[in-house]
């Protein structure tokens, strides 16, 4: 199985030009209404050719990152993620010694799951198999972009750095994003034992 957001090698970037505009953001220069997101922000344009060649597993493609991101979909089959009364079900790989609070007020660009392509995860991103977690967030408010900051340049804007940028930052104008990113809040842990009980594993 091949998961939802993983980009295909038919998948390549559209040879789309940048161009300064007369507001001092950036544009294509044949721009159309989907090329923004509702928060006007400009987002990479890639061909979607889903299933088409073969799977690039190193690239996550745009449009269906921002899809499962927005819907709440599973990363893994793009089905609707799990959710209960504790919230939606995430599964990040385990940063517990990066804060004391962690994974509370985290910011994600990885898509949640439903529960039955957890065990699919953990056996194919060897990300995950390095230590994963299973949380539930009660609250997951999008929050900005991932993507990259291009700066003035004589002949056309010029990329300048790559990061992810909130929406109420004035920068973000000048970005090219290729992820969504929600903030995860309200966490409760969910054991991997208890998950693999309830699927009979």
């Amino acid at each position: 199985m091949i998961a939802y957001i993983t980009a295909w090698s038919a998948e390549q970037d559209l040879p789309c030009a940048l161009v300064e505009r007369p507001d001092r953001s950036i544009g294509y220069a044949n721009e159309l209404l989907s090329d923004r997101d509702r928060h006007g922000v400009l987002w990479r344009q890639t061909a979607l050719r889903h299933r088409v060649g073969k799977p690039e597993f190193a690239r996550v493609h745009p449009l269906r990152q921002r899809r499962a991101m927005e819907l709440l979909l599973c990363q893994v089959c793009g089905g609707p993620a799990d959710r209960n009364d504790d919230g939606v079900l995430w599964l990040q790989r385990d940063h517990s010694d990066d804060w004391p609070q962690w994974p509370e007020g985290m910011a994600s660009v990885e898509p949640p799951v439903c529960l039955a392509c957890i065990p699919v995860a953990l056996r194919l991103c060897p990300a995950l198999r390095r230590g994963a977690v299973a949380v539930r967030f009660r609250e997951y408010p999008i929050a900005g972009v991932r993507g990259a900051l291009y700066g003035r340049s004589v002949l056309a804007p010029a990329a300048v750095t790559a990061g992810n940028f909130a929406y109420d930052d004035p920068a973000v104008r000048r970005v090219l994003a290729s992820a969504l990113i929600r903030e995860l809040r309200g966490c409760t842990v969910v054991p991997l034992v208890e998950i693999a009980t309830r699927l009979g594993l």
